[in-house]
């Protein structure tokens, strides 16, 4: 009996979604998203939903920043509504007045992207969307309530309970391995011999977070070396000619390269997650490994001695790792938080900046960031906390001696 109800109900959502379709086809989009947030039963909703996925697909970016005005004007909240709701829940503070108030107070846009939602592989079209919404508001400021809406929903749909961690290896499918060559962002893949290096032997690792709605395309991924004691050079890291030694022989990982690959989920953190559970992973793994160690870029280094005509040495490798401590220590923004976007994002997790390194990283981009230097950013497990809170509460950088020294004697040839 199951399987004739569900054969009759695949025929008839086929037959509905056929005539559904010829009706719907002289319809905008906008029309057509009106109807869906109408809509009632679910077999009509899932039909009205893939037709404005499929039209929103096949738009240029004319009819783009068209339907993201239309959810901007026509699809946000009414104000006097809210004040109206508000007004009778603080009079009588009732489940009946509290669901009035949340009603009026949420954009009937989240609305529109839940029901969108409910059409299969609809989430990773979503994705995308926010990635067109983004590029379209650098000449549109006002679609951004549109994607504080959006980083709402995404905040709860890609929350970390969602997440799957898997690891990477040169026996993973072929289509996932592609996207790690296109998505690197840090340290270019230049060809699937490469890829298998970085991926194939004992002492690598690569792990990605995936999402059940999206389970082909990596939301962020790690690049891990197992080493014996603390890399200093990029150069050294990805090496051809290296030892490779065991796992059990490895007493260090290094994560030497981590990579958003999702543009359209920009601002929706997954790093600090991954990295914790990534160490937790291999701890229980590797029992050998004491340190868990970044070998990261500093690419905001160039760019700000620029902006700030800043004028520090650099003519040996002494005075460029002086240079460097002095930036990652002392270049602030308005705000009180490190210039450099990674410094940012891994002393906001507890790390600390453990060593700068001259000459790490001679690649070209490596160069036109910061001259070639590097920085190891040092995850102690039993301080992880106490520097993360002394980050968050007053901006304070943890570091090591030896870059404290630095940045101090840099401090003091500038002054």
């Amino acid at each position: 009996m199951s399987f004739f109800s569900d054969l009759m109900s695949t025929v008839f959502e086929r037959q509905y979604r056929s005539a559904s379709e010829r009706d719907h086809s002289g319809r905008s989009i906008e029309e057509l998203s009106e109807a869906l947030l109408g809509s009632s039963g679910e077999v009509s909703g899932m039909t009205l939903a893939r037709h404005i996925l499929d039209r929103y697909a096949e738009l240029d970016d004319d009819g783009k920043h068209a339907f993201f005005a239309f959810l901007t004007e026509q699809l946000g909240i009414d104000a006097e509504q809210v004040r109206t709701t508000l007004v009778a829940y603080e009079d009588a503070p009732t489940k009946a007045t509290y669901r009035a108030f949340l009603a009026a107070s949420e954009a009937r846009r989240q609305e529109l992207a839940r029901r969108l939602n409910q059409v299969p592989g609809a989430t990773g079209r979503l994705v995308e969307m926010r990635k067109d919404l983004l590029r379209l508001m650098r000449d549109a400021p006002e679609f951004a309530v549109v994607d504080l809406d959006f980083r709402h929903l995404f905040a709860s749909w890609f929350n970390r309970g969602f997440l799957v961690l898997r690891p990477i290896n040169w026996d993973s499918p072929a289509g996932i391995l592609e996207k790690i060559i296109a998505y690197e962002a840090v340290h270019e893949i230049g060809s699937w011999q490469e890829l298998r290096g970085r991926v194939q032997p004992e002492d690598r690792r690569c792990f990605a977070f995936f999402h059940p709605t999206m389970p082909n395309e990596p939301l962020i991924f790690v690049e891990v070396a197992l080493t014996r004691g603390i890399a200093s050079s990029v150069q050294g890291v990805l090496s051809d000619k290296r030892d490779i030694i065991s796992a059990d022989e490895a007493d260090t990982a290094v994560f030497y390269s981590i990579s958003n690959c999702q543009d359209g989920l920009a601002g929706i953190s997954f790093g600090n997650s991954l990295i914790k559970q990534v160490v937790a992973d291999l701890s229980r793994e590797l029992p050998g490994l004491n340190t868990f160690i970044t070998l990261s870029p500093i690419p905001g280094l160039n760019r700000w001695a620029s902006e700030t005509d800043t004028k520090l040495p650099d003519d040996t490798s002494e005075q460029q790792r002086q240079r460097a401590a002095y930036y990652l220590l002392k270049a602030k923004r308005g705000d009180g938080t490190p210039f450099d976007p990674v410094a940012r994002f891994h002393l906001g997790n507890g790390a600390l900046v453990h060593a700068v390194h001259a000459g790490a990283d001679v690649s070209e981009n490596g160069l036109a960031q910061s001259g070639g230097a590097m920085v190891n950013y040092l995850y102690d497990l039993s301080l992880i906390t106490q520097n993360h809170e002394r980050y968050a509460s007053s901006q304070t950088i943890a570091a090591s001696s030896e870059v404290t020294a630095l940045a101090k004697a840099a401090q003091k040839q500038t002054a």
